[in-house]
């Protein structure tokens, strides 16, 4: 079998799906693919998936590859810098299946497919190590406060709103996680009824514009979300590194926008929480946000143990959207509808009373029907 499309390369997964067209084929540089990166791949229809590193290497019990490959996309690991190199972005190239070469501009090289089964054989191995991920991350976490953690424990220092700006209020936090645009579907009623106030991560501010609702701030490297959203009225927050440089600052300029520059540690996610924190924000609300301790392995464990501890900062203030679904319905509900029959009824029959002319017409109707209704039974019976 041979596959063609136009090859798109990105390091950063997020990147390059915004660039990516049904039937292309996607070049990424992703160990251990999250379940989160392949189903956008797969939203997106790419015709397969070429990784410079390790799709998936069997340290984290993850599932995005296997989750690709269910869905018929092939994913071949490259097994070469060089190859990541010399493969040019925006040129079509040619996969030949199931030996693996990779052809474009008459040079070859030679890939690993990879196959459900042996992911499926792995994934139970890795599983097996579970207990020791935990305790590395546990390990990762306490060496994060000690070298990194003046911005967790202190972050009136830095928080550019003012506290107390949204006392009183709920805020959403929306993250392009696992089911993000389900979850923000399942509270839109929530949205529209409390308007709370919207801080949308980077790629979340176009998930809440699809569905009709404006954020109030996004916060982010500014690189994986639409020009459409950056415009569209929200308080830009870049975040920046704890020296200070926002390379997401750059982008804005370009556009004409300004943004507010939050220098802290950690990941955007973690930002959003803290401005929410610092806000005074009575309710946070996470959609998309990762909960279980394998969606914290799945993004790394050095990656995730900045966010591990700003849920241990933010407290019970902090839901999941899941929660909020399942505790607040604004929908009309069946008591509703027999209440609105009744006054309805009601209404008729009280206007037949008094209108004699009107109970006249009932009377008629009402022996129309029970005429029609007996000759029925007979011819039945």
């Amino acid at each position: 079998m041979v596959i063609e499309g136009v090859l798109r390369k990105d390091r950063r997964t997020k990147r390059l799906i915004a660039r990516l067209r049904p039937g292309d084929i996607a070049l990424i540089a992703h160990q251990d693919i999250d379940p989160l990166a392949a189903q956008s791949l797969a939203d997106v229809r790419v015709a397969a998936v070429l990784n410079a590193e390790k799709s998936f290497s069997g340290r984290v019990p993850t599932t995005g590859t296997l989750l690709l490959l269910e869905k018929e996309i092939p994913v071949i690991d490259l097994n070469s810098e060089d190859a990541y190199q010399q493969l040019r972005d925006g040129r079509k190239v040619r996969l030949e299946m199931p030996s693996g070469r990779i052809f474009q501009d008459q040079i070859c090289w030679q890939g690993t497919v990879l196959h459900a089964e042996d992911i499926r054989r792995q994934l139970t191995e890795s599983r097996k190590r579970f207990g020791t991920l935990l305790e590395e991350f546990a390990e990762n976490t306490l060496q994060h406060i000690k070298a990194d953690g003046r911005w967790f424990l202190y972050p009136e220092e830095i928080v550019p709103i003012p506290e107390g700006l949204f006392a009183g209020r709920t805020a959403v936090v929306v993250t392009r996680g696992t089911g993000y645009r389900e979850d923000l579907k399942a509270i839109s009623n929530f949205l529209r009824d409390k308007k709370p106030v919207l801080i949308a991560v980077d790629g979340g501010a176009d998930a809440l514009l699809d569905l009709g609702f404006r954020p109030d701030f996004i916060v982010g490297d500014m690189d994986s979300l639409s020009e459409r959203a950056l415009h569209c009225g929200a308080q830009l927050i870049v975040h920046a590194y704890p020296d200070g440089r926002a390379p997401g600052l750059k982008r804005l300029e370009t556009l004409g926008l300004k943004g507010t520059v939050f220098p802290i540690g950690g990941t955007s996610e973690d930002a959003a929480y803290i401005l929410a924190e610092r806000g005074g924000a009575d309710l946070i609300v996470a959609v998309g946000s990762r909960f279980s301790a394998l969606e914290f392995l799945e993004k790394g464990r050095k990656g995730m143990a900045s966010t591990f501890l700003v849920r241990l900062r933010v407290g019970d203030r902090l839901v999941d959207a899941k929660g909020v679904r399942a505790l607040y319905s604004s929908g009309l509900k069946g008591w509703h509808l027999w209440l609105l029959l009744a006054a309805g009824a009601f209404a008729s029959g009280s206007l037949a009373y008094f209108s004699p002319g009107l109970w006249s017409y009932v009377r008629t109707l009402w022996l129309w029907v029970r005429t029609t209704l007996e000759q029925l039974w007979l011819h039945l019976t």
